[in-house]
């Protein structure tokens, strides 16, 4: 650590700060199309991302090496590669670069050669390795790996399978966090050890953490398969102190839907026969097709199971009979050979009847090579369903690849 003067020191002193004194402020990726700057401060987020790094992944200092894949400028690189890792003592892996560059083992090679123990990534880059096929991971020791963990959004059963079955050797058990900018650190998760596993669902708030899932009157219930509001219903640590600038809109995000007695999440949510927690994404991705609430996570999962699907992306786009249709976009695994895309588009229609019922059944499925998402591996829907509608694409600045969209704008209009 360097002096004002120039000359070096081998000890830097830290300087002691109050524990509510701002700490970072952190625009949110912007898949709403309206960034907000998300304040956080330094006493309790660093408690909590120190406190959760601990018992979700499990770090123990002394033995293990731990690698968060996020770009560190997203609050999963702010809270699991920088504040919590560090804070705990943690031996890490910090990459800057694609899992594919120079080749789609990188990732693998880089646990075998460093041995890492605790694998944190995203459901979209697990669903991307499976699309390019689970004989590349299998080139690679990956036997020193005990604990993998989920974030970004829902993983769905079949990636979390192959996530455990090809890169956790069948029993590394799997962490799928939900958290958000806003909440700092991870609120609800497995914890490894100790929770009997769920594939694809987050499960329970974890220790210090409460939180319920709402009717549409703002009560609470727990009846098994009703979609809700997910809500946190006691203050935490990490919390957001408010959004930069607009204290007004900070009150209407996230304090008006239900009150102030409950800190609306934007999530919906359901609960299993055992008490589970299922998140199925944004509110805002909750379709309303001919009276009947579909999750766009659990159609985009159901295209997930076939064996043919990569990944998926569901949007609702306006329709005048049904009030909102089902419209899918999908990659398909790598195979050999030519593929029919009607072929499969009634294929993967009709498997999608068979799994929920016949009315998820997308309207259209639209075959791709990529989706938009932004640098934090999130699925920007609001642009797809610009295409479902047939209106102009919106503010694409957050994309890792803005040329994705005109891509399958093109698709659309051959």
């Amino acid at each position: 650590m360097g002096r004002a003067d120039g000359q070096g020191l081998p000890d830097h002193t830290p300087e002691p700060m109050d524990a509510e004194h701002p700490l970072f402020i952190l625009y949110t990726s912007g898949t709403t199309g309206k960034p907000k700057g998300i304040l956080h401060t330094s006493g309790g987020y660093l408690t909590q991302a120190a406190y959760t790094n601990a018992i979700v992944h499990d770090v123990h200092p002394e033995t293990d090496v731990y690698w968060c894949t996020a770009d560190i400028g997203w609050v999963t690189g702010h809270s699991y590669m920088v504040y919590g890792p560090l804070a705990n003592g943690a031996t890490q892996v910090v990459y800057e670069g694609t899992p594919d560059t120079p080749h789609q083992g990188r990732w693998w090679e880089i646990i075998q050669d460093y041995k890492v123990s605790i694998f944190y990534t995203a459901p979209t880059a697990i669903r991307t390795c499976m699309k390019w096929g689970a004989d590349i991971p299998a080139k690679f020791d990956l036997s020193s790996i005990r604990i993998l963990g989920s974030v970004g959004e829902p993983i769905n059963p079949e990636a979390w399978r192959w996530y455990r079955e090809h890169i956790g050797g069948g029993s590394a058990p799997i962490v799928d966090t939900w958290w958000q900018t806003e909440t700092g650190a991870i609120m609800i998760s497995p914890l490894p050890g100790v929770t009997a596993l769920e594939p694809g669902s987050a499960q329970k708030p974890i220790p210090g953490i409460s939180a319920e899932i709402l009717d549409d009157m703002g009560e609470p219930f727990t009846e098994p398969e009703k979609v809700g509001y997910l809500v946190l219903t006691k203050p935490w640590p990490a919390m957001l102190r408010g959004i930069w600038g607009d204290p007004q809109r900070y009150q209407e995000t996230y304090w008006s839907r239900f009150g102030d007695k409950y800190y609306f999440a934007g999530d919906g949510a359901k609960y299993d026969e055992r008490g589970n927690i299922w998140l199925l994404g944004r509110v805002d991705d909750v379709m309303n097709v001919s009276g009947h609430r579909l999750s766009t996570a659990e159609i985009e999962s159901a295209l997930v199971s076939h064996d043919r699907v990569a990944e998926a992306a569901v949007v609702g786009a306006a329709d005048e009979t049904t009030g909102q249709a089902v419209c899918a976009f999908v990659i398909l695994r790598e195979a050999e050979g030519e593929v029919d895309d009607s072929d499969i588009v009634n294929e993967l229609r009709n498997h999608v009847g068979k799994e929920i019922g016949p009315i998820a059944k997308p309207r259209s499925i639209m075959v791709v090579t990529e989706l938009p998402k932004t640098r934090s591996g999130k699925i920007m829907r609001r642009l797809l369903k610009d295409i479902a509608e047939g209106r102009e694409v919106g503010d694409v600045t957050t994309l890792a690849d803005s040329t994705v969209m005109s891509t399958i704008s093109k698709g659309m209009s051959q």
